[in-house]
């Protein structure tokens, strides 16, 4: 089957279309024909070594990428109940998707209803149920509340802002340049603030009467973590999400105190999709929200499998504007 993935960690360079043979589902697993896998930031981390430290010398080539997909289960291992052959299913956080056959535990996959796309079901996968844990869990979000999503041009930071907004949220949120406000204005955001100018955080405080967020999503990290402190009310929490930037290596626990004794967290998604009813809980949700035309779903652009190295350079280059996914 062909795949794309790595023989060794580096940069663009080391993406390649592999000849793979398929295997056969082991009991408790399904085997699934990929139709649409997401490109993400883990792909990129993973690709250049970043998320396997010690384990990176052990690792076992060649290393399929892709960490989201959807498509139809083909082959059942033994023991699995409650899927059958010819069933759509998407899921996320197991790699080995950007490939035509894809291995994956049928805990972790999740019926795909008939009238949705496969393409908006894979979507939803990584960026959907992170979002949906960011506003449900980690910070679960009121009427009333105040929040700050930085970015807000961003897939994950898109949906946040919807989601934000139906739980009666007001939300603000930054932006490069004036000129990339079109998009979270359009998904709903009160505010948007452009971190050109030099009085960003004035304007954060006068949106909130001067009050500050009751929390502040960051999906960047080093460049925005002084402004996410600074735009946090007393008491608040600090949530950092993203792998799309560099980690923020040091934080004085001081500096939360003098903020107003803020909280600061860094989830890992993997902890919130602990079990099949944690994961059906979270996309049937989603999933809902879009058939019911309350979440859009932004798609930038389709590409085909064999064109990975691209979406990988959207993304490293910053001109990825929407989901960026391959078609198998």
């Amino acid at each position: 089957m062909r795949a794309i993935g790595i023989r060794a960690f580096g940069g663009l360079e080391v993406l390649d279309t592999l000849a793979v043979a398929p295997l056969m589902p082991a009991p408790g697993q399904a085997r699934v024909r990929v139709a649409f896998s997401g490109v993400n930031w883990i792909d990129v981390h993973v690709r250049r070594g970043a998320f396997l430290g010690r384990r990176s010398g052990v690792q076992e080539w060649p290393l399929i990428l892709g960490f989201e997909g959807a498509g139809i289960v083909e082959a059942l291992g033994e023991g699995v109940v409650g899927l059958a052959v010819g069933d759509q299913v998407a899921w996320c956080g197991v790699p080995g998707a950007h490939a035509e056959l894809a291995i994956v535990p049928a805990w972790r996959l999740v019926p795909v209803p008939r009238t949705m796309p496969l393409d908006i079901a894979c979507a939803l996968q990584l960026d959907g149920v992170l979002a949906h844990a960011l506003t449900v869990s980690v910070f679960p979000i009121r009427s009333g509340d105040r929040v700050l999503i930085q970015p807000g041009t961003d897939p994950v930071a898109l949906l946040l802002i919807q989601i934000a907004k139906a739980q009666g949220a007001t939300v603000l949120t930054t932006v490069g340049t004036a000129s990339d406000a079109s998009a979270p204005r359009a998904a709903g955001a009160d505010h948007v603030i452009a971190l050109e100018t030099p009085t960003a955080a004035a304007a954060i405080r006068a949106a909130t009467d001067g009050q500050g967020c009751h929390v502040v999503y960051d999906g960047l990290g080093p460049s925005t973590i002084p402004l996410s402190l600074a735009s946090c009310r007393r008491r608040g929490m600090v949530v950092l999400y993203s792998g799309r930037g560099s980690p923020v290596e040091e934080i004085n626990p001081v500096d939360l105190a003098a903020a107003g004794s803020l909280y600061l967290t860094r989830p890992h998604l993997t902890d919130f999709l602990q079990d099949a009813a944690e994961i059906q809980n979270r996309t049937n949700g989603l999933f809902d929200a879009w058939q019911s035309d309350r979440l859009k779903v932004g798609i930038g652009r389709i590409l085909p499998l064999e064109a990975a190295r691209e979406g990988h350079l959207a993304l490293e280059n910053g001109v990825a504007a929407g989901k960026i996914l391959l078609q198998v």
